[in-house]
């Protein structure tokens, strides 16, 4: 069979990164990312076969970049005119009630993805550029939208309604929407193929600089920790996570704070940042073991947000077979998931300290066997997610 690939796109408002992905070997053939659109000073990344390369130069806006892409994989390779590309697959965060899968676009996909921007608007526009720039430069490939709340667009409605006016709610959308739910997907799904099961009780812990928490039961999602917007749950890099929405008011008449300073606060100003001055985790660690007094509450705070989630999941599904630990901290914190699982030893859950220790690229399961739940790290693969939904839909 002749290889086919899709070339996945994340558009950020500053940012284009790439993928060209083989989803029927699940392999990367390059990868890369533009960097500081719109800045004095740009960069891309490519990579390809082993080999970097860079190119420091100003990048004006995502058009000109993309178009440096494009160059680069004809100079550096894989040349796109080879590689049989069947799609380009473009990641949108927001895709209100109206997506619960991927989208062929076409102009009316588009209108739809900005009739949703008031619900993403910190994502949904830059999409929208990298799709406009991705059908210019690509126009003879089918484009495909894969959208991070379609997972849990058919959330149950106990699960994805608040307790607000019914009326105010339904007119202006406001409904728990969830986002990371292209990798809550993959992540569920590769837990069940490992464990052979497909009634499994799962809590996935998507934990990065952005992090949440799903509960998936038999392959669909019924509760999820992100809701109107990637703001409500776990405290993150710079957000603040679940927060009483009365701070609005207080910041607002006590501080005379203004909507939006309280939304870049709340956004870009909390969460571990706001608590120790890091955003990294490992730079909150390292202040932990130098004896800050703030870095090591700040944790307590965090494994604790962690700890009421993972409690929450299990009363919600009645149980729990299966925690899975991904993204940048879930995979490489070892000490934020010993910290997590000794809290969790009321559930019966037990970790191989060796096993959890160890750095991997695959998955590995770190519980030990005599464990009454299954604890796996597992690399997630949004790209991968994204090649995979792309051509299904085609």
């Amino acid at each position: 069979m002749t290889t086919r690939t899709v070339l996945v796109i994340n558009s950020g408002s500053s940012s284009i990164k790439y993928q060209l992905i083989d989803p029927d070997a699940g392999e990367s053939l390059a990868s890369g990312i533009v960097e500081r659109i719109g800045d004095v000073t740009g960069s891309i990344t490519h990579k390809h076969a082993g080999e970097k390369t860079v190119i420091d130069e100003p990048v004006p806006d995502h058009g000109f970049g993309l178009a440096e892409v494009l160059r680069l994989f004809e100079e550096k390779g894989p040349s796109l005119t080879e590689a049989n590309i069947v799609a380009v697959g473009h990641r949108v965060v927001q895709g209100g009630h109206y997506f619960s899968g991927p989208a062929l676009i076409d102009d009316d996909v588009v209108a739809r993805i900005e009739e949703f921007v008031p619900l993403g608007p910190l994502h949904n526009p830059a999409h929208l550029k990298g799709i406009e720039v991705g059908r210019e430069l690509l126009a003879d490939v089918p484009h495909v939208a894969v959208f991070d709340t379609a997972f849990f667009q058919d959330l149950p409605e106990e699960a994805a309604r608040y307790g607000l006016n019914r009326k105010v709610a339904d007119t202006y959308s406001i409904r728990r929407y969830g986002a990371h739910g292209t990798s809550h997907q993959f992540v569920s799904g590769e837990i069940s193929k490992r464990l052979g099961r497909e009634d499994l009780k799962q809590i996935v812990l998507h934990l990065g600089n952005g992090a949440s928490v799903s509960a998936v039961v038999g392959g669909r999602a019924v509760e999820t920790s992100m809701g109107l917007t990637p703001l409500e749950g776990l405290v993150m890099g710079g957000r603040t996570g679940d927060i009483d929405p009365a701070a609005v008011f207080h910041l607002s008449r006590v501080a005379g704070m203004s909507i939006d300073e309280i939304d870049h606060l709340f956004n870009r100003e909390s969460g571990m940042k706001g608590l120790t001055g890091q955003q990294d985790m490992r730079e909150v660690w390292r202040l932990v073991d130098a004896g800050d007094q703030n870095a090591r509450d700040a944790i307590d705070v965090y494994i604790h947000r962690l700890l009421k989630y993972v409690g929450a999941y299990t009363a919600v599904m009645g149980g729990v077979d299966a925690i899975t630990f991904t993204a940048g901290i879930g995979e490489n914190d070892a000490r934020v998931r010993a910290e997590l699982c000794r809290r969790l030893s009321y559930l019966g859950v037990r970790i191989d300290a060796a096993a959890n220790d160890a750095r991997v690229s695959e998955p590995i399961t770190i519980s030990t066997p005599e464990s009454s739940v299954v604890i796996t790290v597992l690399p997630t693969n949004e790209e991968l997610a994204i090649a995979r939904q792309s051509v299904t839909l085609l």
